[in-house]
């Protein structure tokens, strides 16, 4: 199979915080990356703009260094290296006042896209945007990537996007969540509607319950202060979880176009019922001889703020009513998993005895760490000795089916900002998407604030607290394992 690279248009593309955490460690790596493959053009050029005093060679071995430090060895040699900084340039400049803005304009060029990725916290959004339009930097074809967090609440997701519509048009805007970018991710919207075999199964007729993983092996760490404010309900589950859930549940756009499918995402937000407080479930963990406990990590002695949630939803529509969905994501559990696991019913009437034929098959979604699918079925055990039935996955690794180098995905940043410079939406949260998950986010977290619920503990490298168990047992049903 010959991967096919498809080269995208020459554009300038302004890396705010381009000496910062996010740009070393996954943007200009994946960037490296797309150069390698062929995909970006022979003009186009990359300009890293911060705080920092230096200048263009200064930056370019910054970059370099970032690329083998944060690359696998073996995934990039010297001389491609060179080469792609050879198309950076920087600008040192500042954020909330004039200087480097005469200098950025006369770098940017005409006749090519004009991209700008702010990497920045969300309080500099506005300041930026407002300078990029009142030095012509940017205009009305420009493109302007935001990352997460599209604020805390409704109120400053909707200032926030106020902030934003004042200098774009929403056609213009590109709200960047790294798990859309996910091969799998895209692939399941492949599957669903690409194959007559899923599609028709995809309702509460068929499916007793739909689990969604995400859990993590790392603390908080140096974020705790941040963290501390936020909490797994803001920092995942409003967004990427929320994501993850659109595109299991929401019905066939009608063509693969980026409003057709945001449309339907949004029809899923809309109909998720308000969850009660008794399919909640909250915790932090424990210290242990590898590390403090999540409220020395938050230095926070009376910290209320939960390190892992898991919870029970439901949606209210003809597809997924009486269909539950579980969602579950944490810190410091037992491994760094994110999957989505389909559960389907058992056959209605079980000519093998009631044991042997209550084995319901399951399509799981590997997100992290091997991307693949596999669909777990029941057949014969071999041999004789009568009708023993077992279970066996039909699986489909990227690695083990397109082989190791068609297995070689792109990262996520780097798929989703070459969809930046071709235009295309389809993959990025609209603004009234992320309006919308936040006035079902809001009640919740605030229901439990006014309770003063405290998170249950739990120890580091479980899966979780026995609280989240219990929450599944209720309804007779098990969490698939944390392997």
């Amino acid at each position: 199979m010959v991967s096919r690279v498809i080269p995208v248009d020459p554009f300038d593309l302004v890396i705010f915080g381009g000496t910062g955490d996010l740009a070393r460690r996954k943007i200009l790596p994946g960037l490296y990356h797309r150069f390698c493959a062929g995909q970006m053009p022979a003009t186009a050029r990359i300009i890293g703009a911060a705080r920092t005093e230096q200048d263009a060679a200064a930056y370019r071995g910054q970059v370099a260094e970032a690329i083998a430090e944060f690359l696998p060895e073996g995934s990039w040699d010297a001389e491609s290296v060179a080469q792609f900084c050879e198309r950076l340039d920087y600008v040192a400049i500042d954020a909330r006042g004039e200087g480097g803005w005469k200098e950025l304009a006369g770098l940017v060029r005409e006749g090519v896209v004009r991209a700008f990725y702010l990497s920045v916290a969300p309080s500099l959004f506005g300041d930026i945007a407002e300078r990029l339009h009142a030095h012509g930097v940017a205009d009305g074809e420009s493109r302007i990537v935001v990352e997460k967090p599209f604020g805390r609440d409704l109120a400053s997701a909707r200032a926030l996007n106020a902030v934003l519509a004042a200098h774009f048009d929403e056609s213009q805007i590109y709200r960047i969540d790294h798990y859309l970018g996910k091969e799998t991710v895209q692939n399941l919207m492949a599957v669903r509607f690409g194959n007559i075999l899923f599609e028709p199964l995809w309702n509460a007729q068929y499916i007793d319950h739909i689990q969604i993983t995400v859990s993590e092996t790392v603390a908080v760490g140096g974020r705790g202060a941040y963290y501390d404010k936020s909490g797994a309900m803001r920092d995942m589950v409003q967004n990427h979880l929320m994501q993850l859930l659109c595109l299991i549940a929401m019905e066939p756009p009608s063509k693969f176009e980026p409003d057709a499918v945001r449309d339907e995402k949004l029809k899923v937000i809309r109909a998720l019922e308000p969850v009660p407080p008794s399919a909640i479930v909250r915790g932090q963990y424990r210290g242990d001889a590898n590390g403090p406990s999540y409220r020395e990590d938050a230095e926070n002695p009376e910290s209320r703020t939960e390190s892992f949630i898991a919870m029970r939803v439901q949606i209210a529509n003809w597809r997924w009513s009486g269909t539950p969905i579980y969602l579950r994501t944490g810190k410091r559990l037992r491994a760094r998993e994110s999957e989505i696991a389909v559960v389907f019913k058992d056959p209605p009437h079980s000519i093998f005895g009631e044991q042997e034929g209550r084995r319901g098959n399951v399509l799981v979604i590997r997100l992290q760490p091997d991307e693949g699918m596999h669909l777990r079925v029941t057949i014969k055990e071999p041999g004789p000795g009568g009708m023993r039935l077992m279970e066996v996955p039909l699986d489909m690794s990227f690695a083990d089916a397109l082989g190791p180098d068609e297995a070689d995905v792109p990262d996520a940043y780097e798929r989703l900002i070459m969809d930046v410079i071709r235009g295309n939406q389809t993959l990025f949260m609209r603004g009234d998407e992320v309006e919308a998950a936040w006035a079902w986010t809001d009640p919740i977290i605030e229901g439990w604030e006014e309770r003063r619920d405290v998170p249950e503990l739990y120890d580091p490298g479980s899966s979780g607290p026995e609280g989240a168990l219990a929450l599944m047992h209720r309804d007779g049903r098990r969490w698939r394992e944390i392997k």
